[in-house]
């Protein structure tokens, strides 16, 4: 299966992008490909990085799962200062917020998703799956 998602060179349409991707590993660079060029349209250039570590990490978890169909990468434009960052898999296991330790070599994925969101993450359970999603905020403006 190939990525269902184009380099987009135009910024996303209404506010909202969406890719559907194979469960691979390589899925996570068209994912934050996807979420780049969201941003980067909306004029949010202070997200891109977060927001390109966030869906690197629903992506990667989602890859995981071992579900055979496409899963569903989303950047939806909530207000002029937030967006959410959605993965939807096949799978209705629960991803668990963990306190790894300094030595451990995985686990430490949703805590920075956590701190990088101010706790602004949550799991919507499906029939057939489940989505993931976290909140960005920018900064506010500075007062004039």
């Amino acid at each position: 299966m190939t990525a269902d998602v184009e380099p987009q060179t135009q910024p996303p349409a209404a506010g909202s992008a969406k890719a559907l991707l194979p469960y691979e590993p390589q899925s996570a660079a068209a994912a934050r490909r996807l979420v780049r060029t969201a941003l980067r349209g909306w004029e949010l250039e202070d997200l891109v990085e977060a927001g390109e570590l966030i869906v690197s990490e629903l992506a990667g978890n989602a890859a995981k799962t071992g579900c055979q169909r496409a899963m569903t990468v989303t950047v939806d434009r909530v207000t002029d200062r937030c967006v959410r960052i959605s993965v939807r898999d096949g799978s209705r296991a629960l991803p668990c917020l963990i306190d790894a330790g300094p030595a451990a070599e995985s686990g430490r994925g949703l805590a920075l998703v956590h701190e990088l969101t101010g706790g602004h993450w949550g799991v919507t359970l499906e029939t057939f799956g489940k989505t993931v999603h976290a909140d960005l905020r920018t900064r506010a403006p500075a007062p004039a």
